[in-house]
This record gives structure tokens, sequence and C-alpha cells, in this order.
């Protein structure tokens, strides 16, 4: 028996050392605030680029005709086969041919016909000219105000696909670019993943644009900046990157930028793809990036020096650098009372801590260390286990899995019935396992209060973290009981302080401690006691609280309220 304990020891050495060594590695790369060594450059050159659209490619050098019969043939032939590819013919000034082109399924019907072929119809050509260019065009005729010059046939390519207006002019060997575009989208409401009681009830939606005046909205600041840029070879998604240029750290600003221009891939549906790229450690269940739906969470980061990332076509935004107390903090915490929220905030933690530990201790305590509880939970626990085939390691084992199936289940049908799915799966299944005799009331019991606690979780991220790793624990506890408990609890600490986001670390302000930050980790201090703002984010503006006025204001109330006495 010693010799499997001394030989079980060391081989738990030899694993935690191992550990510790690569996780100090990784942190030693990331060392250097906002910069992380991305690949090796010979690995670098061996990977191929993606290709690019090879009709954009072959079209590059090719440049758009004064023959307007010429430039339609080219066109026709590309999208000649498309139902929503529309051609409108017409006469500018009632004699000059010209074309109009676009994608029915993109633009608004309403805008090309009030705003530019009418006005092109219209108006008769002046005297004395028998042509007239594309700057007469833009400055005498046409009242519309975004609109651009093209000249190759890739660009017109390119800006055709993404749904803006082309108009080609018999003469002119340059075409006119027109944003009409008007895409379907939803109306803005509550976001279902960030519900809340007290706080705005407004959220984002695919559309770059509705949300950036959602941000702008709220901050009114000509130092607010959103810079555009452009990701996936065949998608061109557009992403847009929202810092305070006189809060942000500068060095911040542009590791994101060198981040999201190092992203090589065809298509950016949904900024999930675009976080998985830009997060500093692939292999972590933790995530390192922040995703929110609510305009003001997003505002609040934005305001302390962090730099938001905004998708078209997602309605999430993405933060960044990300701490682990940010993924169990709400918005709604800063709009109650600071007791309330502290308190709130508590149990939430304890709710984490609850969910992640207590279906694991619970087989170790009955497996290999009935000591540890009261006798009599001891005696009530193996009472209920009478006639159970399996042994309490097993029995958690199934009934987690189970519960992760009965939630993915309700996650995936309709609204209709999934509500009705999870109470079935819950009370009549839960029921007749242990009338079966399957599993005891007690494992029932204990699961369902770990479940209920990941629920606690506000970020769905880090509560499928937690919902992996819980896993991981009951299976050590199931084989080297507290020992593997405890080694599967360090692992998971030393894992989380050894991560960075954007040289932020992981658990600030807890590792490294920071008491003047720790005021708004665990527990909400009053808002005139935040004064400044992370310095971990190395803000250009660390001050973001005036002096407290409070004690001047009543003075004066009273002052006032006692001179009205006296003049009575």
């Amino acid at each position: 028996m010693k010799k499997e304990i001394l030989c079980m020891e060391i081989i738990t050495h030899h694993i935690l050392s191992m550990y510790v060594f690569l996780n100090l590695k990784q942190a030693g790369d990331n060392m250097s605030p906002f910069f992380r060594k991305r690949t090796k450059k010979k690995k670098q050159e061996s990977i191929p680029t993606i290709p690019d659209s090879e009709m954009i490619k072959s079209n590059q050098d090719k440049f758009i005709s004064a023959n307007l019969e010429e430039n339609m043939s080219k066109i026709n032939a590309i999208f000649q086969n498309d139902m929503d590819f529309s051609n409108r013919r017409f006469k500018l000034f009632g004699t000059i041919p010209a074309s109009l082109i676009c994608l029915k399924s993109l633009v608004s019907n309403e805008i090309i016909d009030r705003d530019i072929i009418k006005p092109l119809q219209e108006l008769s050509l002046p005297k004395g000219s028998d042509n007239v260019g594309t700057d007469f065009i833009l400055e005498q005729v046409l009242y519309y105000s975004d609109t651009k010059i093209i000249e190759n046939y890739s660009k017109l390519l390119q800006s055709l696909t993404l749904g803006k207006t082309i108009v080609f002019i018999e003469g002119i060997s340059k075409a006119l670019e027109f944003d009409a575009v008007q895409i379907d989208k939803r109306s803005i409401e509550q976001p279902e993943t960030e519900r809340v009681v007290i706080g705005p009830r407004d959220g984002f939606i695919e559309q770059i644009i509705t949300n950036i005046g959602l941000i702008r909205y709220r901050l009114p600041v000509p130092e607010f900046r959103i810079e555009q840029t452009e990701v996936g070879t065949r998608s061109h998604t557009k992403v847009a990157i929202c810092y305070l240029d006189d809060i942000a750290n500068p060095t911040l600003v542009q590791e994101v930028k060198n981040r999201i221009d190092a992203v090589e891939i065809d298509s950016i549906l949904d900024a999930g793809y675009l976080e998985q790229f830009i997060q500093d450690n692939p292999w972590s269940p933790f995530p390192q990036v922040l995703n929110t739906e609510r305009p003001d969470k997003t505002i609040a980061n934005i305001l302390e020096g962090r730099v938001a990332i905004l998708v078209d076509g997602s309605p999430f935004a993405l933060i960044v650098p990300a701490t682990f107390h940010q993924f169990y903090q709400t918005n709604e915490d800063y709009n109650v009372r600071w007791l309330i929220s502290s308190f709130i905030r508590i149990i939430r933690f304890i709710a984490l801590v609850f969910s992640l530990t207590f279906s694991s201790f619970y087989v170790t305590a009955l497996s290999f260390h009935p000591e540890l509880i009261p006798a009599s939970f001891v005696v009530a626990a193996s009472s209920g286990r009478q006639g159970v085939p399996f042994p309490v390691f097993v029995e958690v084992l199934i009934m987690e899995i189970a519960m992760e199936i009965l939630r993915e289940a309700s996650v995936r049908m309709p609204q209709q019935i999934g509500g009705a799915l999870s109470i079935v799966g819950v009370l009549v299944v839960g029921q007749a396992a242990v009338q079966a005799g399957f599993v005891s009331p007690i494992t029932v019991f204990i699961i369902a209060l770990s479940t209920i606690g990941s629920f606690a979780t506000p970020s769905y991220n880090a509560a499928n973290a937690f919902r992996m790793l819980r896993f991981c624990l009951v299976i050590l506890a199931g084989i080297f009981g507290l020992l593997g408990l405890a080694i599967g609890i360090i692992i998971v600490l030393n894992h989380m302080v050894s991560l960075r986001s954007y040289g932020v670390p992981y658990m600030a302000p807890i590792a490294p401690v920071n008491l003047k930050a720790l005021k708004d980790a665990i527990i909400r201090a009053p808002l005139d006691w935040l004064k400044e703002r992370p310095k971990t984010l190395n803000p250009q503006n660390t001050k973001r609280v005036g002096k407290r006025v409070k004690e001047k204001a009543e003075n004066n109330f009273v002052e006032e309220g006692r001179g009205g006495e006296d003049e009575t």
C-alpha cells in the first residue's frame, strides 16, 4: 500500500512539474504588454495563402471601356444567369444611352428610381455641349450623396456584389457607383442571452451600421474612433474597431489591428470566427475575448480603455482585453445600489465554484473519504443508494452526461416545445430513474444543484468552460479521490493564472493582487469610490470619477431650508 501511494505521489509530482513548466513558458512568451508571438517565420512561409476570387484577380488590369455595349456584354456574361441581376436601360438627358446595373436583392428600388434615374432622365443636355463628363454629373445633376467613380472591372465587380449600384454612360470610360444598399433587418429588441431587470432594453442586430449608431447615440464625443477593415478573401466582411482616442492605449489598438489583419480565411460569417483567430491561447477552455449583445456594456468597456470589435452580420461585439471577473458580472450590477449588486456578485461567484466542484467532492466523500462529512449524512446517503448497481463515480458520470444531453436538447428544440422537454426530462425521467433503482435520490439532488449553479454564470462561453471542466474533476476524483480533486483544482487555477489577454493577466486584479482594483471585482463598491480606470489596461487617462460633491450639495440644501424657515 505504501509503495502504491509513493508511486502515485511521484507520478503526480512529475505531472505538476511538466504542467507548471509549460505554463511558465507560455507566460514568458506573453510578458511584453499587448504583444504575442503568433508563429515562427519559417512556419508562416510554408503556409499557403488563401486564394482570392479568381474573377476579381483576372480583371484587375482591365479598365472600363467608353463603349456601353462592350461593357454590358462583359457584365452580362458574368451575371446573366443570376435571378436578382437587374439591367435598366435609359437615356441620359434624353439623348445619351446609359445603363444601370444592380443586384435587386441588396438594393432599394425606391432610392434608385427617385434619387438616381429620375434626375438623370429629367434634365436636358446643356446648350453647346455634345457630351458630358462624370464631374458634371456628380456636381450639377445628381443630388445623391454617397457616389464614387470606378475605373477598372475588378473594383466594379467587388462593389456590385456588395450591393452597390453601377451606372455606365456611353462615351465615358468610367462608371458611377451609388450606395443604395438596403437589406431587410430585424427590429432592435432586448438581447435573449443577456436579459436584465433594470437597464436598457436595446441590443445589437446583424447590421453593423445600426450597431455603430447604437454606440454613437450613447457616446457623442469626437474622440470616439471607428476604424473599418475587411476580413475574408471571399466574403469581404466589414469589421469595425471602436475605441476612445484619448483613453485607449495606442499599443493595444495597434495590436488589435495587427491580429485582425493577420487573419487569412475565405469568409467570416460571425464574430465567433474572428474571436478564435485573435485570442491569445486557442487551446484554453476559458474565453479570452468578451462578447456581448448589449450596447451599454460595450460602451462601459470602451470607457475603461478597452477596444470593441463589431463584425457585419453578427449581433455580438467582441471586447478585448478580457479578464476572468468580467464573465460573471453584468451591466445591471451598476444600475442598482452597491450593497445589492455586491451581494448578487458574491452569490454568482459561490454558484460558480459550487457548480465546478460539488459533484466531484460528492464522489470523493462517499467513495474515498467518508470521514470528511458528518456520519448522519453518510448513513442517509448510503441507505439511499441501496439497490443502485453502479458505484458513485459511474453513477455521477452517467447523470452528468444525461443532464448535458437534456440541456443540449432543450436548447436545440423549437421554443414552443423546448420548455416542455426540460420539464419532462427533469421530473419524469429523473423520478423514473430513482424509482427503478438506476440512481439514488441524493445523486439526482447533487447533480441538480450543480447544474442550477452553472446557470448563474451570465456568460455562456464561461459557463461552457466550467461544464467541461466539471467532467474532468469528476474523473480525477473518481480515480484518485481527494488527491485527484486537489490536483485538478490546482491545474485549473495554475492555467487561469498563466493566461493573458492582450498582455493583461487573466486573473487580474486577484493575481497579481491590486487592492484598489478589488473594489470592482468580487464586490462592487459605490460608484464614487471607483475613481480610476483599470491600471492593467495602461489607459492614457486614468481618471473617470471626479471629487465627491455630496457634502457640499447637502450643506447648500440645509442652508436654503433654514433660510426659508427664517423668512416665514
